[in-house]
């Protein structure tokens, strides 16, 4: 049975290695859970964990165990096979605003100008600096529970849509759909409009 394992291990495919060394790892909460039992409490963690190789894939997930390296280990497995792909601006910055909500977690993200860093906390921070935002500006009004804040960070996460994304579905040119952005966008950024979504999105 080792020699089998090592030789599963040996064929694995280089690609997958060089995504595993890529994504980058963040340990976003972990609690200690107590279950009573007949002859008392028996003790156990749970972890969140939030995922991402920061050019635009990100994931999360939670894992409960006797031991804490476990726990985050289970964690960290269901994030990569839970992530998302999320369309980015120039690489840095999201393409439009936008508004989560899970149960009573409500989260509001906004795309903002160079230089500007990632302006959030907590759970909110772990996610955007996975996924590979640069420039953000982030605000949560609702619970803060962890889970609810990471979940509803995701669904205005999932809302993104880039220009190349919304011309296909309208059967427009990509130069169409930026000229009538409500900001009023040059020339110039019309022209490269495609390359950068493409650039951003590959």
């Amino acid at each position: 049975m080792a020699r089998r394992e090592d030789n599963r291990r040996d064929n694995r495919n280089p690609r997958e290695e060089e995504r595993d060394s890529e994504i980058v790892e963040k340990l976003v909460h972990i609690n200690r859970v107590a279950a009573t039992v007949k002859g008392g409490r028996r003790f156990s963690f749970a972890a969140l964990m939030v995922v991402g190789d920061q050019k635009g894939r990100v994931g999360f997930g939670h894992g409960k165990a006797r031991e804490v390296p476990e726990a985050i280990r289970k964690a960290t497995e269901e994030a990569k096979k839970s992530m998302v792909r999320v369309p980015l601006r120039e690489s840095r910055t999201l393409h439009h605003d936008g508004n989560g909500r899970w149960g009573a977690g409500k989260v509001m993200i906004r795309s903002a100008p160079p230089g500007t860093g990632v302006i959030a906390g907590g759970p909110m921070r772990a996610v955007l600096e996975t996924l590979g935002v640069q420039d953000v500006v982030g605000k949560s009004v609702g619970s803060s529970n962890p889970y609810n804040m990471v979940r509803a960070t995701f669904e205005a996460l999932k809302a993104q849509s880039s220009p190349r994304q919304v011309a296909a579905k309208r059967g427009k040119k990509v130069s169409d759909v930026i000229g009538r952005r409500a900001d009023g966008a040059s020339a110039a950024s019309t022209e490269n409009a495609g390359a950068e979504t493409a650039e951003a999105e590959g």
